[in-house]
């Protein structure tokens, strides 16, 4: 159970550059200064939740977030919990279910050429898809050039 607004707020992860995922959080409105917040994860039902080794702290000391390394999208969900501990207080835990694939923030396209023809008028363009953990088909991905005269 735990005292209502303890648990944690606007929890948000995200996963960039193919491996890395930082998660973060607001403090409950009702927690104190010396409530203190621990996340834990786990990529599928199978495995041990781990608890975060890299948080990020507020100017209190509190974790308000994570950084995760060598992430894998090998499962569509994984499991969060935020477990909150002070001395005499009963804090409300808060729980979480994310498709990893849906936090991903792609890198941009690499490897972009452009090769223009003063005879013909015409450019071509090519490059090589964003980089990701788990789309493993390049034409998933839909692009859009914009191209300006200058």
């Amino acid at each position: 159970a735990g005292m209502n607004g303890t648990a944690i707020e606007n929890f948000v992860c995200v996963i960039f550059n193919v491996s890395f995922m930082n998660c973060s959080w607001h403090v409950g409105r009702t927690a104190t200064e010396d409530t203190q917040y621990f996340l834990y994860w786990r990529s599928s039902k199978k495995e041990d939740f781990t608890e975060c080794q890299n948080y990020i702290k507020d100017n209190c000391g509190r974790h308000t977030g994570c950084r995760f390394q060598n992430v894998t999208i090998k499962n569509k969900v994984a499991y969060f919990l935020v477990n909150e501990s002070r001395s005499g207080q009963n804090i409300q835990p808060y729980e979480e279910r994310i498709m990893l694939y849906r936090i991903e923030k792609l890198t941009p396209p690499f490897n972009v050429t452009v090769n223009c023809t003063k005879a013909s008028h015409r450019c071509s363009i090519s490059w090589q898809p964003p980089r990701t953990s788990h789309v493993k088909k390049s034409s998933c991905f839909k692009y859009e050039i914009v191209i300006e005269n200058k």
